[in-house]
């Protein structure tokens, strides 16, 4: 008789890794969510000719951290809500606009 095989330790082990997607945050209008979008180029089925393709997902930003212009990274998870099916992991690199804020007075040019 054949042994039964032992449960894992937790069910996040059992889990398969879920996919992550790097893209830019286009919308901080809503809150805890963020309107990010992923650029992908592909091939043209018949030329070839590489053409931009986007993909717009709505992502859960617990804390309201990202803002426009940020590249983030976000992970597939449950349905959050109608539209929500991602989260956001990390801020990869802030956008311009907070970029110049941490440094104060931006310089101005001189004409």
């Amino acid at each position: 008789m054949s042994q039964p095989t032992p449960l894992p330790a937790s069910p996040a082990a059992a889990r398969l890794p879920r996919r992550t997607e790097i893209g830019v945050v286009k919308s901080d209008k809503m809150t805890k969510t963020r309107r990010v979008e992923i650029e992908k180029l592909v091939p043209h089925p018949k030329y070839g000719k590489l053409l931009k393709r986007r993909t717009v997902c709505h992502a859960h930003d617990e804390t309201n951290q990202s803002h426009v212009g940020d590249l983030v990274e976000i992970m597939e998870t449950r349905p959050l809500s109608k539209t929500k099916r991602w989260r956001i992991v990390r801020i990869v690199r802030p956008g311009a606009q907070q970029a110049l804020a941490g440094e104060g007075e931006a310089p101005r040019a001189e004409g």
